[in-house]
């Protein structure tokens, strides 16, 4: 299990690193039951900190409470879900690079460049990518162009669809037959952002959107007949 942070971290923000942490390395398949109890035991914490770190994961839409039984990690998106999650996506995100790329800095594209290359390595890596640090570059490549965007109310936008993004990314991208596929298409949307064509990255935005939802549609339809 994932390491407790420091004590210097409130106690409930500390449950909140762990147990995302959990989640991040493939810990919590989804559908299962979280028993407060038994983490209570294992972490060696009071339920308190536990509940009220769960109640923040809830929030990002990772787990889900039910009543009178408590909380459940959240299952798989169902196919209209997804759709309807990708669909926002390509509202948002196809703008927010458009107005990424009017504002470009070196600093801005060094820093895009550093997570695509750290993606690449997490797909391209022997053995199973990592999927804490796989996730970690992805969510930045994007988080990075949301905040380069200025405008604080497209951002916050996206922010709120963060926590289902990432539920996405756990529990479906990474499962991906062709995991090499986003670091291409980061690539592209960086090139067109290198060459000062905002309009040419905001289109290939959406197509590795489109992609993204695509690759989830087919191996889940793979999993379903399997």
């Amino acid at each position: 299990m994932a390491t407790r942070p420091s004590d210097r971290q409130p106690l409930a923000d500390q449950m909140y690193e762990v147990l995302l942490g959990q989640f991040m390395d493939g810990l919590w398949s989804p559908g299962r039951p979280l028993n407060i109890g038994a983490l209570s035991r294992e972490l060696n914490v009071s339920q308190t900190p536990l509940r009220e770190a769960l109640a923040r994961l809830e929030h990002t839409g990772l787990v889900r409470r039910e009543a009178l039984k408590g909380y459940r990690v959240a299952p798989l998106f169902s196919e209209t879900e997804l759709i309807k999650l990708m669909d926002a996506r390509l509202v948002l995100e196809p703008t927010l690079t458009y107005e990424a790329g009017r504002r470009t800095t070196p600093e801005f594209l060094q820093d895009v460049a550093d997570s695509i290359e750290e993606l690449r390595r997490c797909a391209t890596g022997d053995g199973p990518p990592s999927v804490r640090a796989y996730l970690s570059a992805d969510e930045r490549f994007h988080f990075l162009i949301a905040k380069q965007s200025a405008n604080p109310f497209l951002e916050s936008a996206y922010r709120s669809l963060s926590g289902h993004v990432q539920r996405f990314r756990l529990f479906t991208e990474l499962g991906s037959s062709d995991a090499e596929s986003p670091a291409r298409e980061h690539t592209a949307v960086h090139e067109a952002l290198t060459a000062g064509d905002a309009e040419g990255a905001a289109e290939r935005m959406r197509q590795h959107i489109e992609n993204a939802k695509a690759r989830a549609l087919k191996d889940r339809q793979a999993v379903s007949s399997g």
